[in-house]
């Protein structure tokens, strides 16, 4: 079964919640960092990487002496990533998305397949070899991920297939590309809500966006019970309702967990109480999830 856990924004408590579940899962799993321009969950499931691997895009290499201008590549580029200024050729790899348009209309074969770096991806275990691990890191200044996380998504293929588990997502915030591309792959989906006016705004925006998705939803609320916050508690309780989405579980605002968990320590180690909202919550993930796969 694979869970992206998921938030309208970030900051909401995604990499928290899926942190805190993988260090109480009752079942193999693979802890996934699919935040590939940001990735986070290795500072608080410090993984022993066994395999890295460098990721690469397809992109045309111009032989000038083949060139004859003729303009078909250009034409046929709908990233703009070839130009022509004078008599010269250019070719912008940042910009391209590597559909290889370009070579299928060369009629002199001047362009040939090169490659652009567009990042890493490290698995291993962690929690002392009780899970694996998989992360996604883009190349510095990369602008586009989706091609990153199709190779995330191969490797994790790959893991499964050698030793069945579940696959805990730690997904990339809000509902642009990236967190399409891997809810997309998702059996289901956990979003991680926050009961503030900003938070409640962009998770019914990613509830939008995921329904859309045709998978199954449901939610956790964090940092539940802020001073002078009751509405908006309420409000969240209200909108799940109404929506049909299933409400797993409430993690309480706590400083002393916060403080905890700023130091790089998982919050259900703060103490036997957060431990035991983690396993609540996991079990009623397990259900659900199961539960969506059979729907």
């Amino acid at each position: 079964m694979r869970i992206a856990i998921a938030s309208g924004k970030g900051g909401a408590g995604k990499t928290t919640v899926t942190a805190s579940l993988a260090s109480v899962w009752d079942r193999p799993f693979i802890a996934v960092d699919a935040d590939v321009e940001a990735p986070n969950l290795h500072l608080f499931l410090p993984p022993a990487v066994e395999r890295s691997e460098t990721v690469g895009l397809e992109v045309p290499v111009l032989d000038p002496e083949r060139c004859t201008l003729c303009g078909a590549c250009r034409a046929i580029c709908r990233y703009k990533a070839i130009a022509q200024f004078a008599s010269r050729l250019t070719l912008f790899p940042d910009m391209c998305h590597g559909c290889g348009g370009c070579f299928a209309v060369c009629p002199t074969q001047a362009l040939t397949p090169g490659s652009r770096e567009l990042g890493v991806l490290d698995a291993g275990t962690v929690l002392e070899g009780r899970g694996r691990f998989l992360m996604g890191r883009s190349r510095i200044g990369e602008a586009m991920t989706p091609p990153l996380l199709r190779a995330l998504r191969k490797r994790l293929d790959a893991m499964l297939a050698d030793i069945p588990g579940d696959a805990l997502i730690d997904s990339p915030p809000g509902v642009s590309c990236p967190a399409m591309t891997v809810g997309l792959d998702a059996d289901a989906v956990l979003l991680v809500a926050e009961p503030t006016p900003f938070g409640f705004h962009d998770f019914r925006l990613a509830h939008q966006a995921f329904r859309q998705l045709g998978k199954p939803v449901a939610v956790v609320m964090n940092r539940a019970a802020m001073p002078d916050n009751a509405e908006g508690d309420e409000r969240l309780r209200a909108y799940c309702a109404e929506n049909g989405l299933p409400l797993l579980g409430e993690l309480p605002f706590d400083r002393a967990a916060a403080e905890h968990y700023a130091k790089g320590h998982l919050i259900a180690s703060a103490s036997l109480e957060w431990r035991a909202r983690f396993e609540t919550l996991r079990a009623a993930v397990q259900t659900f999830a199961e539960g969506a796969g059979h729907a």
